[in-house]
């Protein structure tokens, strides 16, 4: 073999390696980068998927917070029901004592048994509601003068027109309930006395608020009456020392001179709810004082009678103002603060009839709260 042989063997020896490692450094290198299109795929789809867990976990937490709270919901609900059950039992427990001590106390003072509740008070409930359905329409002269003859009143008086006659035969056929307060209202039960605190605009809705004020009132006076009454048979049947029993006996005398007087002086009242021509301005607070009075906040309740009956303007109109000319704008500044107690006589009485009966309420129906006492 000669010398060229030999070099050609040698060189395509050499040559042979670096091929192979231009191939590796290549793949290497292909491996090694990435395009920029490449890595912002892949981060995109890290994200997406980071994206969802955090989705899928917060979905859950929500799932469980909606559990939790239905859960609690339907333990709240269990307790008010369970509350509510155990409230109707205690009242119902309650009455059966009250009535049987009632029971007791008339038969130790010899007193009749209290009458049972009559059977037909619905059926008087539902003809009254046909009378005064009946009352709104005009009767023909001849049907009028029939009915006048058989009530065994006059058909004609002198100078009288179909109106008048119309008129008298009303109130000859009016139905007034027995109470303190004489009404032609229909007195409702007391568990429809609850007020809301507003005040109807249909003519319907007010006067079923009327109806509630005035049965409101009504149960208020007879339970006073009542109180009054108990209390003297007690005194008249204690004998204690002469000197007790003349202080007890001016007490009851004064306690017996206020609910009367307070009686008489609510007949106006009385009178315009039977008419429903209340003013708002002094049919609203007295809604806001009696559905206080219902639920035993009776400082709240006194604090609705001060503002009606004294009213929360600092200063009267005038003193403040300058000039000798008024305004009508000025006259207007404090209309809805004016006091109401002042405005006439009879006004006054019957607001201050109101606070005496709340006086009474809060010693009748005490409430739970110490702190909605009266001074």
């Amino acid at each position: 073999m000669d010398f060229a042989a030999l070099m050609s063997k040698e060189i395509a020896k050499a040559k042979t390696p670096s091929t192979t490692s231009t191939a590796d450094a290549t793949a290497t290198q292909q491996k090694k980068y990435m395009r920029r299109s490449e890595a912002e795929a892949a981060r995109e789809a890290a994200y997406r998927a980071e994206q969802a867990a955090l989705e899928e976990k917060r979905a859950q937490k929500v799932a469980e917070k909606r559990k939790r709270e239905e859960e609690s919901q339907a333990e709240s609900q269990a307790r008010e029901e369970k509350r509510r059950r155990l409230e109707e039992e205690t009242r119902r427990r309650r009455e059966e004592a009250a009535a049987a001590e009632e029971r007791a106390r008339r038969k130790r003072l010899g007193l009749p048994e209290t009458p049972p509740p009559r059977a037909g008070s619905e059926a008087g409930v539902e003809g009254e509601e046909g009378g005064e359905g009946e009352g709104n329409e005009d009767i023909p002269d001849e049907e009028l003068i029939r009915r006048l003859r058989e009530l065994g009143a006059p058909i004609t008086m002198f100078g009288e027109t179909h109106r008048g006659r119309l008129r008298r035969y009303r109130r000859l056929t009016t139905v007034v309930t027995a109470g303190p307060i004489p009404t032609t209202l229909r007195l409702v039960d007391e568990a429809d006395m609850k007020v809301d605190g507003t005040v109807p605009q249909t003519r319907e809705g007010r006067r079923y608020l009327f109806r509630q004020l005035a049965s409101y009132f009504t149960m208020v006076l007879r339970e006073w009456e009542g109180a009054l009454a108990r209390e003297h048979q007690l005194q008249t049947q204690d004998k204690a020392q002469s000197q007790q029993q003349t202080t007890q006996t001016f007490a009851s005398k004064a306690a017996v001179s206020a609910m009367t007087s307070s009686r008489e002086n609510m007949r106006p009242l009385f009178r315009k709810f039977e008419q429903g021509d209340l003013d708002d301005d002094v049919l609203k607070p007295v809604v806001e004082i009696v559905k206080a009075a219902q639920e035993r906040r009776y400082v709240d309740a006194n604090d609705g009678y001060l503002r009606l009956s004294i009213g929360k303007a600092a200063w009267p109109i005038g003193v403040t103002m300058v000039g000798i000319h008024e305004r009508s704008a000025r006259e207007k500044l404090h209309n809805g603060e004016r006091s109401h107690i002042l405005g006439d006589e009879i006004t006054r009485k019957y607001l201050q009839s109101i606070k005496r009966c709340l006086t009474f309420a809060q010693v009748r129906w005490p409430p739970e709260d110490i702190r909605q006492l009266m001074g």
